[in-house]
Formats: structure tokens, sequence, C-alpha cells
């Protein structure tokens, strides 16, 4: 087996291409964010993490576990994994971190991606030793069964084994909610195919909120 280095667990920052500085202007206020923030659960990822607080589950369910939402729209593992090595740790120490990325990592593999979660995992463990870690499945993605698809469904398998090694991790996969009898995804959940609804993000919610306050030990109200 090759040892040679995983293109996913490699770490950079988005190319600015449009040339507006959108993605570093957002991290450096996520950096800022930390100075002053202290959240028990902090949430790291893609346009996925970053939607949700745009939703009523948020204000609803996370926002009052003080929770913290560092999402950017369109990241791949290496650029989560870019902005946790430069300041996006900084000064927090959550209870809970809920880590969702990997949909994006188009150009890798599955074996990558799973690797690219890893090392996100991995880093944040080496900083916040005393953190529990949610990793949520990949979702499934497009109308109906389709490669990239089967490619998240194989990422999930091996998070799945990944995570079973490791005690303060948690997997939480929820894929199989979204896909209906005839294989298909329903645009009530997926208004895109692949971003979630109000009501997907209902779906996924409350198994992830349960499974929060299971960590945090506290007793809903």
């Amino acid at each position: 087996m090759s040892v040679g280095l995983n293109p996913a667990a490699v770490s950079s920052p988005v190319e600015d291409v449009q040339g507006d500085v959108r993605w570093m202007s957002q991290h450096e206020h996520f950096v800022l964010d930390c100075k002053d923030a202290e959240p028990d659960v902090w949430f790291i990822g893609d346009s996925m993490i970053q939607l949700m607080q745009q939703h009523e589950v948020w204000k609803n369910l996370f926002s009052p576990l003080h929770a913290l939402n560092f999402g950017l729209a369109g990241d791949t593992t290496c650029n989560v994994l870019w902005r946790i090595q430069n300041g996006e740790l900084q000064n927090i120490q959550p209870k809970v971190v809920v880590i969702w990325v990997g949909t994006n990592n188009h150009q890798h593999t599955a074996e990558q991606v799973a690797g690219g979660v890893m090392a996100i995992t991995e880093f944040i463990m080496s900083q916040l030793p005393h953190a529990k870690i949610i990793i949520l499945g990949l979702l499934p993605r497009g109308e109906y069964p389709n490669p990239l698809r089967e490619k998240n469904a194989e990422v999930n398998v091996l998070l799945r084994a990944h995570v079973s090694q490791l005690s303060p991790v948690h997997f939480l996969d929820l894929s199989s909610e979204f896909i209906q009898s005839d294989g298909s995804i329903s645009k009530q959940d997926m208004f895109d195919f692949l971003h979630l609804t109000a009501a997907g993000y209902e779906t996924l919610a409350k198994p992830l909120y349960d499974l929060l306050l299971e960590i945090l030990d506290e007793k809903p109200c």
C-alpha cells in the first residue's frame, strides 16, 4: 500500500478566483469570533453547516446549547483543515465539536475523503483533548442513484470503521432518512438534491440534538 500523502488531507485555503477575498474575510471573522465566544458546541464544515443557522432548528435547538457555527460554503476537507490550523481553534474550549465536510471533495476518492475527515478529527483531538467529537455522515446527492451518491456512501462506511477505534468520537449517519423507497430524493428534503430544506434540517436536527444532549449530559426541559 502506498504511503504517499493523501491529497484530501493537505491543508489549503480556497483560491480567490473571483478576486473579492470573501472566503479569507470570512475566515478572519471566524478567528476574531474565537476571541469572545465561549461555545459549548462548535460546528465546522461546508455549506451544510453554514446554512443550518438560517433555519428554525438552529434557533430552537442548537443556539440554546451555546453553539457556534463555522460553516463555509464550498469547503473541502483541505479548506477546513487549513482553517483550523490557522486560528479558528484559538481561545475556544467547546465540549463538543460537530464536523460535517467532504461532499465537495470531487477530485478525491472515497478513501482520500475519509482520510481527510479523519485528519481534521485528529488535529481537533490534539488541540481539544477534552472535547467530544461528532462526525456527520455525508448525505446522498442527486435526485436518483448516481456515482457521487455511491462515493458518499462509501465515505460513510470508511468513516464508521475509522471512528469505531476512537472513543471520544461519534459517527452519526442519517443518509438513509433521505432516500425514498424508489431510490429518489424528494425536493421537500433537498431543494436542489444536495442542500437541505427546512424540513430536511428538521429530519437531521432531532437525532443530532439528542446525541448532543446525551454527550453534554443535559436533560431536555
